[in-house]
Parts: structure tokens; sequence; C-alpha cells
């Protein structure tokens, strides 16, 4: 996975996933939190800005576990 993920590198990776599951942006290995998307992509200066719209909890174990955030 390249660092800097690219919206078509985001696309391959949720092209095969249920379009009704929930999607969440875990966040930062010393809060982890997931954190619900918000609806509004901005692209400015050649960016695209998916921003988060709050948090929903602490991010589960098996969830921290697959990102090695334990």
């Amino acid at each position: 996975m390249p660092q800097y993920l690219t919206v078509g590198h985001l696309l391959r990776q949720l092209q095969d996933l249920n379009p009704g599951l929930p999607i969440r942006l875990a966040v930062n290995p010393d809060w982890p939190f997931a954190h619900f998307i918000g609806t509004t992509i901005v692209v400015t200066n050649g960016v695209a800005y998916i921003p988060e719209d709050g948090h929903e909890d602490y991010l589960p174990v098996p969830a921290r576990d697959a990102l090695d955030w334990t």
C-alpha cells in the first residue's frame, strides 16, 4: 500500500465490499477511536479530503489487532 493513498487505490479496496456495509475511519493508535466519515469530499490543491464526522466509540480490539495498534 502506498504511503499516500489515491482515489484509485481506495476504490480498488472498496469495490468488492458490500455497498451497504457501514464504514468508519480508524484514527490514531494513541487514541484508537472509530470515527464516522463525513458525507462531503472536498478537493483542493490537487488533494481529496474526506472529513471525519465525530467518533462512535473506541476501536474494537480485533480491528486494533489487525492494524497492529496494540
